[in-house]
């Protein structure tokens, strides 16, 4: 019985797999569509939409089109193309890029407008060609879009890549084969093998994109998520869980321990008389202002975050006397910008404490100094830069280290505004 089943040939029936690939499309475009519904991601619509779609050509496509008078013979495969020219624009829509309407559609107009050729009506290489073009052309250029997802290492990126190369490849294969078999058997009997292994493919292709796009979806939700869990509302700044998470990657590489860096603690002056005097509605454009100064004035490798309250902090790769020239210009542009809020005269103004080391060993200590800082400048007048100017003198040891012997600390220094400074023992 063994043998006997060995023996036997498995065949593939071309009208079974379209029946197949009918009902697994428009179940994956149904699923994505639901999984749209829960994460409001654009793209999955699309793509579900495109599946859809895609299932629906082929279900024409299995039909026989004499039968239906009133559709065009070129409608499945125009739709088929629309589909693919949808499942490209979804993919540029997770990079946040407009959709293409008219390349969408260019490959369904390119067929189309063949069809109506009487030559090209009939079996021909021109037909296999032609289509082969239009997917493989399509599904590269989704490809290339999924490939723009530079956030992530190319280990991570690869299946997203190589799952709709592949099934470019494989659309592409039939070209060199038609132009070999010039007489209308071997084309017959190209086409016919063709569009059974187009269907199986398309059907494999269809799964696999599915899983790739429903994993792009939540890593993207993920990736809001954590974005929203370390920004301010308001200022659109980091939070201090941010600050943290920025002060990690500042201490995580050897290399990047081993340079200078300066923490600047900032706290808006008489907030609370801003709020009471003028509503917290200005208090809350005040708060924005100096966040867009604060933001502005940075390099991209700079942190800007808002503590809590009136209270920010900047994080800088550089040395003392950069983060006292940051502080202070910083405090003279707020000076200048928050004369006028929101039509009203406010005349806020920030004080700013200035700590600073040779290597980024430890932020906590480094904020706690900054914050020592602020805490003079407020004592001292406020509207002014107080600086820590012990860049030498060892920092408090971060959790797990063992403390130096040498923890005396003169520090104090500030400067008044107007860019007079005077040390202070």
């Amino acid at each position: 019985m063994f043998a006997h089943g060995i023996a036997l040939t498995i065949s593939l029936d071309v009208g079974t797999l379209f029946v197949v690939a009918t009902c697994v499309t428009a179940l994956l475009g149904v699923f994505l569509l639901f999984a749209w519904t829960q994460d409001r991601i654009r793209a999955l619509a699309w793509w579900g939409a495109a599946y859809l779609i895609g299932g629906f050509s082929v279900a024409l496509w299995s039909a026989d089109t004499h039968a239906i008078p009133v559709m065009p013979a070129s409608l499945p495969t125009a739709l088929l193309f629309v589909s693919c020219g949808m499942i490209w624009n979804a993919a540029r829509l997770f990079h946040g890029r407009n959709i293409l309407w008219l390349a969408m559609v260019a490959g369904a107009a390119t067929w189309v407008s063949a069809c109506a050729l009487p030559s090209f009506t009939q079996m021909s290489p021109g037909r296999i060609v032609l289509a082969s073009l239009i997917v493989s052309a399509y599904t590269f250029l989704t490809a290339t879009e999924l490939w723009r997802e530079r956030r992530k290492t190319l280990m991570r990126r690869w299946p997203a890549l190589f799952v709709p190369a592949l099934h470019g490849a494989v659309f592409l294969f039939p070209i060199p084969l038609a132009s070999f078999m010039p007489d209308e058997r071997g084309l017959i009997t190209l086409a016919t093998g063709w569009i059974a292994v187009l269907v199986l493919e398309m059907l494999l292709y269809a799964v696999g994109t599915a899983f790739i796009v429903l994993i792009l979806a939540k890593e993207r939700t993920l990736r809001m998520h954590k974005t929203a869990a370390l920004t301010d509302p308001l200022t659109g700044l980091f939070n201090r869980r941010g600050l943290i998470e920025a002060a990690r990657e500042l201490t995580g590489k050897p290399a990047r321990r081993a340079q200078p860096i300066a923490v600047l603690v900032f706290d808006l002056d008489h907030f609370k008389a801003i709020n009471d005097r003028f509503g917290h509605a200005v208090g809350d454009d005040v708060l924005r202002l100096f966040g867009a100064l604060a933001k502005g004035s940075m390099r991209t490798r700079d942190f800007v975050a808002r503590l809590g309250g009136e209270e920010f902090a900047i994080i800088i790769r550089g040395t003392l006397e950069e983060g006292i020239a940051v502080a202070e210009r910083l405090r003279v542009a707020f000076e200048d910008a928050a004369r006028t809020v929101s039509g009203r005269y406010v005349g806020a103004t920030v004080s700013v404490g200035v700590a600073a080391h040779a290597a980024a060993t430890n932020i906590d200590a480094l904020i706690a100094r900054a914050d020592e800082a602020l805490y003079a400048a407020k004592a001292g007048g406020r509207n002014r830069v107080e600086a820590d100017m012990a860049r030498e003198a060892p920092l408090a040891p971060a959790p797990g280290e063992v403390p130096s012997p040498d923890t005396t600390i003169a520090w104090t220094s500030y400067r008044r505004p107007g860019g007079a400074s005077q040390a202070a023992a």
